[in-house]
């Protein structure tokens, strides 16, 4: 496949990513002159005629040959479904855009398309940190950017042509890290304590340490020979002074993320039940979180996506 311009082609399993063609401009009109899709596209109006995907596609040529975006037409079975896209701009990373024709949602294509497009990007340009947004109520473009890696980065207002109006969307932020083979492995676990009400317990490194003031889960690093269990009792006893057994804890998600010096694997288990109350041993701020407010507390990076995971699983 080649990299760049009119002969950029990308292939999946089930699909034909290609640069789009003046032929595209009446399907392209077909599937986005539907509000249920251009309602959802901060710059596309609606109605949506057909001269004005004409006008669209040529700059997309420009656009390619500048380095400055690729947009892409999805193909299945050589019908245009949908377009993917990804755009720079100077003194941000790169938005990653999407839509699917209503008839082919809850397919997977667009998890799939912009999947390809980011690999793509990652191993072709060397993009590793792309932005995106939807809109605050459109959850099914929020599951693919989850699905693509991405994490919740904050909520804001953007104009929708399509709505003649400021509309409130999520920001999400993808960070892909380069091959680095040399990084140690560094094993964390790391524990979400639930009370009866449903809160989760977050802990706020202290100054002088790495990360002073970001918010996280409880836990640390395993001991050598140490299971993540052990190290759980262990530091959940030392930093909070409160007692949990193995069989209280349940494993749940896990956190794989690249630092600059070592690469983090995390697990993080879940835990209901231990003696005592916890209070801060170690100079750290305690708080109780509802789930759906633990976005509004800034974490480590890799604490980000367990956020999103604990808040579905809650």
């Amino acid at each position: 496949m080649a990299a760049t311009g009119a002969e950029l082609e990308l292939r999946t399993e089930r699909l034909v990513l290609r640069p789009l063609r003046q032929a595209d401009a009446a399907a392209v009109t077909r599937l986005v002159n539907d509000y249920s899709v251009a309602g959802n596209l901060a710059r596309v109006p609606f109605p949506y005629r057909e001269e004005l995907a004409g006008e669209w596609i040529a700059a997309t040529h420009r656009q390619h040959a500048a380095g400055d975006a690729w947009h892409l037409a999805i193909t299945l079975d050589d019908a245009l479904v949908g377009c993917v896209g990804l755009s720079r701009k100077a003194g941000a990373a790169p938005e990653i855009g999407y839509w699917v024709g209503r008839r082919f949602w809850g397919q997977g294509l667009a998890r799939e398309a912009a999947g390809a497009l980011l690999d793509w990007a990652a191993r072709e340009h060397g993009i590793t940190e792309v932005r995106a947004s939807a809109l605050l109520d459109n959850h099914a473009s929020q599951k693919v950017l989850r699905a693509l890696g991405f994490a919740e980065a904050g909520d804001g207002q953007e104009p929708f042509l399509s709505r003649n109006r400021a509309m409130p969307v999520r920001y999400f932020q993808r960070s892909v890290a380069p091959p680095a083979a040399a990084r140690p492995i560094l094993l964390v676990a790391a524990c979400a304590l639930v009370d009866h009400e449903g809160r989760v317990l977050l802990a706020q490194r202290p100054a002088g340490k790495p990360m002073a003031g970001l918010w996280e889960f409880p836990g640390g690093k395993l001991h050598e020979g140490e299971t993540p269990e052990a190290a759980l009792i262990r530091e959940l006893h030392e930093e909070l002074g409160i007692e949990t057994w193995h069989s209280c804890l349940a494993p749940l998600f896990f956190a794989s993320h690249a630092y600059e010096r070592f690469h983090l694997l995390m697990p993080l288990f879940i835990c209901r039940k231990w003696e005592g109350r916890p209070q801060p041993r170690e100079g750290q701020s305690l708080a109780w979180v509802a789930p759906a407010r633990m976005g509004d507390y800034p974490m480590p990076p890799a604490d980000i996506p367990l956020v999103a995971l604990l808040r579905d699983f809650l």
